[in-house]
């Protein structure tokens, strides 16, 4: 299952802009895109070790690549 992803309230155009905001601290939210449901909210909110499958820009318009989100607690979110 692959979710939405914003930084800051917007969409993140690359991949390598959601590494960026990970290192710098910024707010990363989860957005749920199924419609079984799922975790939608701020990733340091996520249960620490969960992995997240996001897909960017856009999960709905515009598949351009694909990231693993992990919150790994102590504040520390990881984007490989």
């Amino acid at each position: 299952m692959t979710d939405g992803v914003y930084v800051d309230d917007k969409r993140p155009k690359t991949k390598k802009a959601l590494k960026e905001a990970a290192k710098e601290g910024r707010r990363i939210d989860i957005e749920c895109t199924s419609m079984f449901g799922g975790y939608s909210g701020n990733i340091k909110d996520a249960p620490v070790g969960k992995m997240f499958t996001v897909v960017g820009p856009d999960p709905y318009s515009k598949r351009d690549w694909f990231a693993n989100i992990i919150h790994q607690g102590n504040g520390k979110v990881q984007v490989k």
